[in-house]
């Protein structure tokens, strides 16, 4: 079965990026087509990137590291959730992308964004970020105000309902297209 990972791309406290990567994971799990997993990135707890081998390399020498590339490794498609700092990405997500590279290699993405014009600009960061990191990110995004979220929900318009079930039905196709590419020994169905 396909796996998609959701991850909460800030650490903030008082974040609000828990509560969307919620809304999205139960919006996911009514689906069949994956199963959808929610990682956290304050869960993770990954240092400022601290290896000495360029992740191009594939040499992790750090702990941290290794658990991080054998739990990316084994998602075929990402769900970024991603709050705009300053017309960018939090340092906590731009981290946890530098600290691998083939582990995201030929896998899918779609994005989730929030802030005061929706997070647009980050995830025009994140996209440049994606596509160096050879992966695949779909067109569809969800684009949230900080008024549509409170500490408990997203208060989401049909618009961004339809806009979210979009990216996902993306996200799982290119996922599912990209296998091949992950896994050469597997056929594609």
């Amino acid at each position: 079965m396909t796996r998609i990972a959701i991850i909460v791309g800030s650490t903030r406290p008082g974040r609000k990026a828990a509560t969307v990567a919620r809304w999205v994971h139960h919006t996911a799990v009514a689906r069949s087509d994956a199963t959808y997993e929610v990682v956290d990135l304050a869960e993770v707890d990954l240092p400022r990137y601290n290896e000495t081998v360029p992740p191009i390399a594939g040499r992790y020498q750090q702990i941290h590291t290794q658990r991080w590339a054998a739990q990316i490794g084994s998602y075929d498609g990402f769900v970024f959730v991603t709050p705009e700092y300053n017309r960018s990405v939090p340092a906590a997500l731009k981290d946890a992308l530098d600290y691998l590279y083939a582990e995201w290699n030929n896998t899918a993405a779609g994005f989730v964004s929030y802030g005061v014009l929706g997070g647009i600009r980050a995830v025009e960061h994140l996209r440049h970020i994606a596509g160096e990191l050879k992966i695949a990110d779909v067109r569809t995004q969800v684009a949230l105000n900080l008024d549509d979220i409170t500490s408990a929900a997203v208060t989401a318009s049909d618009q961004q309902h339809t806009h979210l079930t979009t990216m996902l039905d993306e996200v799982v196709a290119w996922a599912n297209a990209l296998r091949p590419l992950r896994h050469p020994t597997v056929t594609p169905t």
